[in-house]
């Protein structure tokens, strides 16, 4: 298979970022076209379904696109496993035991009552993907190094302990709370408003753009720790910073829309088949095609079923795996597979 230049791609990326934009504000259950339309043709109401609703979800799509699909990036880089993502080391299960413990023993206070625009179910998620983490790094840290092999199979303890009392809360559920928990698990963006959307730019923003300086980090971490370390890479505080950081910016997503499943598996999959594995346009043009993904996957989970939604985890799972599958088989037909 030929790869891109990564300026290229970037290049490709950005130019599909405000069409992707512009179809996301059209579409729904009901068409507008504002850019297309006199002011004068422009009704109130689909100036306020513009101005209210769609604008911000769709702002929200794409810092939460980047977000996912840059945090899929880095634990690709830190274990050295084009296939790992952030549930790895335990953030989406416990941020998904946390929301459903705040749904289920907070019914009637949380949820309902908001500090600063988030509702306590967002905190409660924040808080459940900080302790796994938190749970998953101590396991793995010993006095000679964090060992990423360690690290691996404490995510997988800490997130089947964490799918354990997300089931128990399921169990214990009323129908209603049951609901809550099924509709958070599978992800949405229907509660996206100008305040989360700033909350989410600032915090989220400013941790993406810290990413990019650990490119030649990751880089050095393809030759193996061992090579990393003769290169001159502070191994163990690097790993350090990459599990905090993707364990914030993960937290964070995940709190403000539930999870999102696809988004950090297979963008960074995606762009890395079409330009190489170097983390300095692997990171940005990640960051572009989340972005890109995201945004048209709550297009359409707003447009197939409506007036309807469909839940976005879905619609992620159905665009991107096509695609992936195509790139898989045309890289194995170019390397004389199938």
């Amino acid at each position: 298979m030929n790869r891109m230049q990564p300026t290229k791609l970037m290049i490709t990326l950005g130019v599909m970022l405000p069409l992707s934009l512009l179809v996301s504000l059209a579409v729904g259950p009901e068409l507008i076209l504002p850019f297309w339309q006199s002011a004068e043709a422009q009704t109130v109401s689909n100036q306020l379904i513009i101005q209210q609703i769609r604008l911000p979800r769709t702002l929200m799509a794409a810092i939460i696109g980047a977000a996912l699909a840059v945090s899929g990036v880095m634990m690709q880089g830190l274990f050295r496993n084009p296939l790992a993502d952030p549930s790895l080391i335990g953030v989406s299960s416990g941020a998904s035991a946390g929301a459903s413990f705040v749904i289920v023993m907070g019914a009637g206070l949380f949820g309902v009552h908001e500090l600063l625009g988030v509702s306590f179910v967002a905190m409660g998620a924040f808080l459940g993907a900080t302790v796994a983490t938190w749970l998953v790094y101590r396991l793995a840290a010993t006095a000679t190094g964090t060992s990423v092999a360690t690290m691996l199979l404490a995510g997988i303890a800490i997130s089947a302990l964490a799918g354990a009392l997300n089931s128990f809360f399921s169990f214990i559920a009323d129908n209603h709370m049951l609901r809550q928990i099924s509709l958070w698990q599978m992800g949405s963006l229907s509660n996206a408003s100008w305040g989360r959307v700033v909350f989410a730019v600032f915090l989220l923003g400013g941790l993406l753009c810290w990413f990019p300086r650990y490119s030649k980090a990751l880089n050095a971490f393809l030759l193996g720790e061992s090579e990393a370390r003769h290169l001159g890479i502070d191994v163990d505080r690097i790993k350090l910073q990459v599990i905090v950081l993707v364990a914030l910016v993960v937290g964070i997503a995940v709190a403000l829309t539930g999870t999102i499943a696809f988004v950090g598996l297979v963008t960074p999959h995606i762009v890395r088949l079409l330009i190489g594995p170097d983390h300095r346009g692997l990171i940005p043009c990640s960051a572009l095609a989340g972005a890109i993904l995201l945004m048209l996957a709550d297009a359409c989970s707003r447009f197939v079923l409506a007036p309807g939604e469909l839940p976005i985890g879905v619609v992620t799972a159905v665009l991107g795996a096509p695609f992936f599958l195509s790139l898989l088989r045309r890289q194995r037909a170019a390397t004389g597979g199938l």
